[in-house]
């Protein structure tokens, strides 16, 4: 099985620093690493850890941003003949700041001149995926992801975090929303994780999640909340644990697991990614989670 992630790459440069600013000014930090980021492609760097084939399916310029992220994509046995490489563009890159708790601050720049136009996806034969995933960072790529594996019967996920535009066309179409905290804010105009879940489940036929941190996650199974608490650990590094929540989720969905169990073997995946430091370096392999989950059952 083959299982596609469709969203931003970026290239993550990590500052460690003992507290995170608050203020303007001069700071000093203690480490310092590039590793790649990007909602989707985490994600489908901890599918591929999870032993599945994965395609990204995204955009990119020629830059040695972009040559970086290749090379580690490859690092990951992520296939990369999807990304789509636009000459003279700007790669995506964030600066993220993490301090002694694991908790972390990203600022990150997309240039304009990664172009949001879709007409190359029209190559890419989505019938051929167990399951898909798109994030909300490049709406017009989730878009069209989204309604030809709906045509092609193929199940997906939405990654429903924080972004400028409106997603509701997003939540709509796709078959599970896992939504952050800040992004189910955003859609349902309420701060309460649950009474957001209500909101959000009258805009669409999809089951509803949303992970808010330590406290685990909440879903709807028809008019019932759930809850699967958060696991504890000793927590390293916070980047990218919701993106991996989401690749995890989704080899969850393709392999048919139930709502519940899903949830739980997501949340396993990115609590043992945080015990260790980097948006990736962290990422379980399938036999790790196992054996995690059945310490912890």
């Amino acid at each position: 099985m083959v299982i596609a992630c469709v969203g931003i790459t970026v290239l993550d440069r990590v500052f460690r620093v003992d507290q995170l600013p608050t203020t303007g000014g001069k700071f000093v930090a203690s480490d310092y690493f590039e590793i790649g980021g990007g909602p989707a492609a985490t994600a489908a760097a901890a599918i591929s850890k999870l032993g599945y084939s994965v395609d990204f399916i995204g955009r990119a310029g020629t830059d040695d941003v972009a040559t970086t992220m290749i090379k580690e994509f490859a690092d990951y046995n992520v296939n990369t003949q999807h990304l789509h490489q636009i000459s003279g563009a700007s790669s995506s890159f964030s600066s993220v700041f993490v301090d002694n708790h694991g908790e972390r601050l990203i600022v990150n720049y997309q240039g304009d001149q990664l172009s949001p136009e879709t007409r190359w996806l029209e190559k890419v034969d989505f019938a051929r995926y167990g399951a898909l995933l798109a994030d909300v960072r490049w709406h017009q790529g989730a878009l069209f992801a989204l309604r030809e594996a709906r045509k092609a019967g193929v199940p997906t996920v939405l990654d429903g975090d924080v972004t400028p535009q409106d997603i509701t066309d997003l939540v709509e179409i796709a078959d599970h929303v896992v939504f952050s905290e800040p992004g189910l804010a955003k859609t349902s105009q309420v701060d309460d994780p649950v009474a957001g879940l209500r909101i959000a489940q009258m805009k669409t036929n999809a089951k509803l999640y949303v992970t808010v941190g330590s406290k685990g996650c909440f879903w709807l199974e028809g008019d019932e909340i759930c809850h699967q608490i958060g696991f504890k650990v000793d927590v390293k590094d916070t980047t990218g644990a919701g993106d991996v929540f989401h690749g995890a989720f989704l080899v969850a969905i393709a392999e048919q697991m139930a709502s519940k169990e899903a949830v739980k073997f997501s949340s396993a995946v990115a609590a043992l990614k945080c015990t260790r430091p980097g948006g990736r370096e962290g990422i379980p392999d399938r036999a790790s989670v196992e054996a995690f989950l059945k310490a912890n059952a």
